[in-house]
């Protein structure tokens, strides 16, 4: 049954003031072909709350409007912390929105990965775990439901309690709940307080990036910006918060890698395997570039302006046609 309490953690544009389309600010960028300060409509933003180039986004070069993602937050802002009064028709209202919303999508977003880690930490353990490590998931389990509970409440609160929240402690207790279920679930390995042991940490990057020095290549840096990691084994890898913005990651070997927070815009993800990679959202595959090799985490979809399967030539496709209007006739 599903808790009325609990918010729907996917946009509904429909029951939303396009929040997203007027609180954040942007620069000029690859993302944007244009800037716009925070709290100030889109010029393209229409009397409805909708989008008047919705169709044209990314050709026209807004592909940063295409890849983000509110998990909900939008309608949960307007309908239930506002109650429904529109920025427009209560302008005294629209600052605090504003505010508000960028509260409660980092809130939503907790939401979406605790929900995965209590899913990926309830289901039965390997039988041949020992009993401290089931222990150790049991405890994780206790804390992700406290969290989320605390959390949930939060989203239902009025404006001035969600904006007197402490976000920076709310932050540093998800991150850190999510970095021991992380070790828990990449690799098993977890000391008596349910911490990352030293092998947990640099466990599964078995191949050598060809351009992170003569280092250990089980330490990769935070920027991995156009990084070479073409067909490297990063099974269980810890890339949580990494930039690989443009990196190559062609038939790169991601199962079971931390890929929360990790920047993949322009990344190049074709033919690289991500079964099971823990707490991927489907902005962070909108944002890369894959093709119809790119092996997905369930639940996701392959991104519409990802590398289509090769067409048929058109001698095929004629003589298909053919034969089939011979079994028709």
């Amino acid at each position: 049954m599903t808790d009325p309490a609990r918010p729907r953690l996917a946009a509904d544009c429909g029951n939303c003031f396009a929040l997203c389309c007027v609180a954040p600010g942007f620069a000029t960028s690859a993302d944007f072909p244009i800037s716009k300060a925070p709290g100030m409509p889109c010029r393209h933003l229409s009397a409805r709350h909708d989008c008047s180039i919705h169709d044209e986004l990314r050709p026209r070069g807004f592909r940063g409007c295409t890849v983000f993602d509110c998990f909900g937050a939008g309608q949960q802002v307007s309908q239930v912390t506002f109650a429904g009064r529109d920025w427009r028709t209560h302008p005294g209202d629209a600052a605090p929105m504003f505010d508000a919303f960028a509260v409660m999508r980092t809130l939503h977003e907790s939401l979406h990965h605790l929900a995965e880690a209590r899913s990926l930490l309830a289901a039965p353990p390997a039988a041949d775990r020992p009993s401290a490590d089931i222990a150790a998931r049991a405890g994780l389990l206790a804390e992700v439901d406290a969290t989320t509970a605390a959390t949930v409440a939060l989203t239902g609160a009025d404006a001035d309690t969600l904006l007197a929240a402490d976000l920076p402690a709310h932050r540093r207790t998800v991150h850190d709940l999510l970095t021991r279920a992380s070790a828990l679930l990449r690799t098993g390995r977890v000391d008596a307080a349910g911490r990352p042991t030293a092998r947990a940490r640099g466990r599964g990057l078995a191949g050598r990036p060809r351009d992170l020095g003569s280092g250990n290549p089980r330490n990769l840096g935070i920027d991995l910006v156009g990084a070479r990691l073409a067909g490297v084994d990063l099974r269980g890898a810890q890339l949580t918060g990494r930039l690989l913005i443009e990196a190559d990651l062609r038939g790169a070997d991601l199962r079971g890698a931390d890929l929360r927070g990790a920047d993949l815009r322009g990344a190049e993800v074709s033919g690289a395997d991500l079964r099971g990679a823990l707490f991927v959202v489907q902005a962070q595959l909108d944002a890369a570039r894959g093709d119809e090799a790119t092996t997905l985490p369930a639940a996701l979809t392959r991104p519409a302006h990802w590398t289509a399967p090769p067409t048929r030539p058109a001698a095929a496709q004629s003589e298909a046609t053919v034969e089939h209007g011979r079994r028709r006739g």
